[in-house]
């Protein structure tokens, strides 16, 4: 009996052992991995005060990269007749000016495209917060040492060379929001971060109003003063949950570009570079053209370089406030219509604001009242920012918004060289007209665009 007692005890503690062994040495059930469209539970938040420091930091970040980001854009812009001609040698209203004025702008929409595709892959694979560090610091430095440039081919390559930072910057800070704040608040995101471009060219108009005394390549000094933020985001801004989630759930086997031309997603890819390439040539022809066409209107002929440099920097005020108002007017018909409807009535309407302006000879006093008609219809690009990310699953969001919105600046580039080679010299309003009806195949093409599919239903894209 002694002996039977003792036996049952020895297999009692085996078995416990055993079972202990057995439950550590078996695989373990993975952890559970957070929704990618989690976003720290922002979709049930519905007051500003709900939001927490992670969401405020990655708001804040992305405001600012935009801002700079026009900051840094529009500054050549700006001086770019005058600058390009100092280079050159030779009179502003030589030929030779318009052309490689808009040689070097081709080249920075180039970059810009370039930029988009190389660091929304980078944004996807390294992560939000670190490509947007990455992008401020790159067209922050090269915007700087546009003040050394002595020929104009230094200065298309600094500008090059910009650009790559400005087209990542745009894609990543429009993921990271997207990701961290609440989706049914896209539309006024969008608005608020498209402000951010605006209020950027604001500051560097009147960078370029303060120092319009000065010689025009000091301007592009202005243009360091981004890099000071990126300390800050690399100390304070998280890496997104979805982004942490997607790329555990992928593991090793992440997707490639090529992804963009496969399966469902094709169609969305292939539709939205056409809306972009589009309406993008049509606005950047505007962008740059309409400052050209001012400084050479006929009653401002006898006016002073500094006369015409504060006209210019007067008129891109009124353009940038009214832009302000077109975002939330863009905002406000996303909201009500959706995306694609209001793309396709917003492309619609800076066609016939564009075309109602340059159709006819006009003064630099009538400009006052037509230029805000075509900056409230450049809202449309503010739609973009929050509409596209969501539609490409998140290992490809970076790389999917950068590359289609960017192959549109690609277009952009060419448009803008294109239409500067049949423009009269020192008259750019035919330019203009022209480049007005590519907003017409615009429209027509957004009304085949997809909504975003997490705003369509609760199923979120493939990941």
């Amino acid at each position: 009996m002694l002996l039977a007692r003792r036996f049952r005890k020895k297999s009692l503690r085996l078995a416990l052992a055993f079972m202990k062994t057995s439950q550590f040495s078996s695989p373990a059930a993975p952890p559970p991995v957070p929704s990618p469209d989690s976003s720290h539970g922002s979709q049930d938040i519905t007051r500003l005060q709900d939001l927490s420091g992670e969401q405020w930091k990655s708001g804040i970040a992305a405001w600012l990269g935009w801002l700079f980001d026009g900051l840094d854009m529009h500054l050549y812009t700006l001086v770019a007749a005058p600058f390009v001609a100092q280079l050159l040698d030779v009179g502003v209203k030589d030929s030779a000016v318009g052309w490689y004025s808009s040689v070097i702008q081709a080249s920075f929409l180039v970059g810009w495209a370039l930029g988009g595709g190389f660091f929304g892959r980078i944004g996807d694979r390294m992560g939000r917060s670190r490509a947007l560090m990455l992008t401020i610091l790159t067209y922050a430095l090269f915007t700087g040492l546009s003040f050394f440039a002595t020929t104009w081919w230094h200065l298309l390559i600094f500008r090059f060379l910009a650009a790559l930072g400005i087209g990542g910057e745009w894609a990543v800070g429009a993921a990271l929001l997207s990701e961290t704040w609440p989706r049914s608040w896209r539309p006024w995101l969008a608005a608020v971060l498209q402000t951010a471009v605006n209020v950027g060219i604001l500051v560097a108009s009147l960078a370029f109003y303060l120092m319009s005394g000065l010689p025009n390549r000091y301007v592009f000094l202005v243009g360091i003063m981004p890099a000071l933020i990126t300390l800050w985001i690399r100390r304070a801004v998280p890496e997104t949950e979805q982004w942490h989630a997607a790329k555990q759930a992928q593991g090793h086997e992440e997707p490639s570009i090529w992804d963009l031309f496969r399966g469902d997603v094709r169609r969305t890819t292939l539709f939205t570079i056409l809306v972009c390439s589009l309406a993008l040539t049509a606005h950047w022809a505007f962008n740059f053209w309409s400052i050209q066409h001012l400084r050479n209107l006929s009653d401002v002929a006898d006016w002073t370089d500094a006369a015409r440099n504060e006209l210019v920097s007067q008129a891109f005020a009124v353009i940038m406030v009214s832009s302000i108002v077109g975002n939330f007017l863009a905002a406000a018909l996303a909201r009500r219509m959706g995306y694609r409807l209001s793309i396709s009535l917003l492309c619609a309407a800076y066609f016939v604001s564009m075309t109602f302006t340059y159709s006819v000879p006009r003064t630099h006093e009538e400009m006052w009242f037509l230029l805000p008609l075509m900056g409230a219809a450049s809202g449309l690009f503010a739609l973009f920012t929050m509409y596209m990310p969501p539609l490409f699953p998140t290992l490809l969001r970076t790389t999917g918004a950068g590359f289609c919105y960017n192959i549109g600046r690609i277009a952009a580039a060419a448009g803008t060289v294109f239409f500067g080679l049949f423009s009269k010299v020192g008259d750019y309003r035919l330019v203009l007209l022209y480049a007005g009806f590519l907003f017409l195949p615009a429209a027509a093409a957004a009304l085949f665009l997809p909504e975003p599919p997490d705003e369509r239903s609760s199923v979120a894209p493939v990941e």
